[in-house]
């Protein structure tokens, strides 16, 4: 099972980038893959979470810019950034859950719901 993230890079604020995630192995047992991300010196937080229910969830400084999404045929995840700001400047990493888990509403952004990491991919937003 391994995940790979790409499409990371610099971007000027108010600029758009789209990671991918490409997600080999036994993906079929994945109930939920998200995109966390974490700043030098700050705890890793959830950016957005899409489930087999097809319910996306976000959280709230990337609402209306960021969409999650997957295309199941390649199994790949996806994670189209827009109107980039500063405070986007992150280590980007893919997740899934474990086989068979699934997620309370709360659950869905948390770094411990999931069981699965990429090795991330830098993100940088400059003014």
């Amino acid at each position: 099972v391994q995940l790979v993230e790409s499409g990371g890079g610099s971007g000027q604020a108010g600029g758009s980038l789209r990671l991918s995630c490409a997600a080999y192995g036994y993906t079929a047992s994945w109930n939920y893959m998200a995109w966390f991300r974490q700043a030098p010196g700050k705890e890793r937080e959830g950016v957005a979470t899409v489930g087999s229910d097809g319910i996306s969830s976000y959280a709230d400084s990337v609402r209306g810019r960021f969409t999650i999404s997957q295309d199941n045929a390649k199994n790949t995840l996806y994670l189209q950034m827009n109107s980039l700001k500063p405070e986007d400047t992150a280590m980007y990493y893919c997740a899934a859950t474990n086989p068979g888990r699934w997620l309370s509403w709360p659950e869905r952004l948390r770094a411990g719901s999931f069981g699965y990491w990429g090795q991330g991919t830098q993100v940088t937003a400059s003014s």
